[in-house]
Order: structure tokens, then sequence, then C-alpha cells
């Protein structure tokens, strides 16, 4: 066969190799967003099982990181791909950091459900931190969503509702001050919870990530620092 005939199958082939890409991305991004689901459960109903399992997933999550960005690289050694499917290959090593990290986060916030378990603390979460476990697990989902579909609008719409999140991260700072300077025993599940809320707004920062690189991917415009201003 000649090269001339063999681009096609080339082609296809390259382009198969980034349909699995996708999906891996895609698997990742759900089992990171179940593991926060998972943690936030456990927070709520100091269950020490789900906050166990959580902590058991990281190693899940970190293999996929590995996979995804052997799978990105090979990708790059053997196609040198150019325009857009680079830009896709390369944003697809940022974003399996990222969801690596928020599984991170995860796991933090399942450790402060077990800490809070074994304090036997009688200080109840705010329905904020619910709110805010919400709206993070939505960015993430949305995030992702827009990476793979190339959708810079929606990636601006995550961006955008970042500031949603950091306003709630504010409300909790203010109500668990309020508890701790009201009862000093408040103070050790107060700073936990607090921790939980930054692992949240945390998360929320990273999906923010994933919508500026999704911007970059449909439009070539970087946005990260305000740059594109």
């Amino acid at each position: 066969m000649t090269a001339i005939q063999d681009a096609p199958n080339g082609f296809r082939h390259f382009h198969d190799q980034i349909d699995e890409l996708k999906a891996r991305l895609l698997a990742m991004s759900t089992r990171a967003e179940e593991m926060i689901e998972q943690a936030v459960d456990a927070l709520l109903h100091n269950d020490h099982g789900i906050a166990e399992m959580v902590i058991a997933s990281d190693i899940e999550i970190n293999a996929l990181e590995v996979e995804i960005e052997q799978r990105a690289v090979a990708l790059l050694a053997l196609h040198q791909p150019m325009a857009r499917d680079l830009r896709f290959i390369v944003g697809a090593i940022r974003v399996s950091n990222d969801l690596e990290r928020i599984g991170d986060h995860a796991v933090n916030i399942a450790q402060s459900s077990l800490r809070l378990i074994e304090q036997r603390a009688t200080l109840v979460p705010d329905p904020e931190l619910e709110d805010m476990a919400r709206r993070a697990r939505l960015m993430l989902s949305d995030a992702l969503d827009a990476f793979l579909r190339s959708d810079g609008a929606l990636g601006r719409q995550v961006c955008k509702a970042d500031d949603a999140v950091d306003a709630l991260h504010n409300s909790i700072f203010r109500i668990l001050l309020t508890h701790m300077m009201a009862d000093a025993r408040t103070i050790t599940p107060s700073l936990e919870l607090l921790l939980v809320s930054r692992n949240l707004e945390r998360v929320a920062d990273l999906a923010t990530n994933i919508g500026e690189d999704a911007v970059y991917l449909a439009e070539g415009k970087q946005i990260k620092h305000h740059f594109e201003d």
C-alpha cells in the first residue's frame, strides 16, 4: 500500500485515539465529581464508611492521570499534531492534572469528616456548605463538558460561576467565626468545617482552570489571569 493510500487509515487511527483520550478524561472527571459528592455526604451524615471509600479512591484517580498523560504524550510523539488537535492534547494533560488535584481535595474533605466523627462534633454544617458543594460539582461537570465539546461560551460561564462559590466561602467563614466567638467548644469543629469550605473553593478554582482551557481550545484565546484584556 502506498503512503497516499495509507494516510486516511492513519488519520482515522489518530482520531480514534483522540476519542479514547476524551473518554478517559470523561471517566476521570466523573470519578472526581463522585468523590466530591461522596466526601460531602460523609460529612453531612457522619458516615465513616463513605469517608474511607473516598480516601481509597485516590489510587484510582491517580492511575487515571498517569494513563491520560501517557496517552497524550504518545499522541504528541507519534503524530505531531497541529492547531486545535495540538491544543486539545496539551490541554488534556493540564485537565487531568487539575482532576487529580480535585481528587486530593475530596480526600481532604473525607479526612475532615473522619476527624469530626472522632471528635463527636455537635456543630451542624450550615446549608451554605451543601450549596457550595453542589455549585462546585456543577462547575466541574460543565467545565469538562465545555472542554470536550470545545464550547468557549460554556467555558466562560464556568469561570463566572466561581464568584458565587467564593461568596459562599466568605459567608461560611463569617458564620463559623460567629460560632467560635460565642462558644469556645466549637472552635475545633469550626476549623474543620472551614477547611472543608476551603477545599470546595479550591475545587471551584480548578474547575475554572478547566473552563479557561476550554476557551483556549475553542477560540485560541488565553483568558487566564485576564490575559485577554
